[in-house]
């Protein structure tokens, strides 16, 4: 579906899942998400995945590594609240063993392209919970700059994030 230099990015499929729980289930990956996924709520996750494609032909997509075939992340775009405003996000998940490599900036600008080009949208967002540095720096080096704070309540708990965005 989207290609880079180093990178394919593809509908996820069931075929997947062993991928996807290698990711969702990794409690230092889900730190932001306050903890690794049970199988049930990966299931959920894939399911959720393949329902925003059928209705809004997009949602997170499986990132496949070129020189391997290998899924080592995911990468796509979700509609998200903003308060009462609904968002185009770039979000981003990567197993451990691939990060610090470029791979998630790589995918993500692809992303942030295909928003811009493919879907045009006007502003493209990344919500990032408050403590996750890592993914503020990839989406600082996706040329986006922190808008607001919100809280987002997930997991029985709220959680702050910040809301990054860059127009087109």
């Amino acid at each position: 579906m989207i290609e880079t230099k180093r990178l394919y990015l593809r509908e996820l499929q069931e075929s997947d899942l062993p991928a996807l729980k290698k990711i969702l289930q990794d409690e230092e990956t889900m730190t932001a998400y306050e903890g690794a996924f049970d199988d049930q709520m990966v299931q959920n996750w894939l399911a959720k995945q393949l329902m925003n494609y059928q209705r809004d032909g997009f949602g997170l997509w499986a990132v496949v590594l070129k020189e391997t075939e290998e899924m080592i992340g995911q990468c796509g775009l979700t509609w998200q609240l903003v308060g009462t405003d609904q968002v185009l996000e770039i979000g981003y998940l990567f197993q451990r063993e691939f990060w610090h490599q470029g791979y998630a900036i790589e995918a993500a600008q692809a992303c942030k392209q295909y928003a811009f080009e493919e879907l045009q949208v006007q502003e493209i967002f990344s919500i990032i919970r408050d403590t996750n540095r890592a993914s503020k720096k990839v989406a600082e080096r996706n040329g986006m700059s922190q808008r607001q704070k919100i809280v987002k309540h997930y997991r029985g708990m709220d959680m702050p994030h910040d809301v990054y965005s860059i127009q087109k």
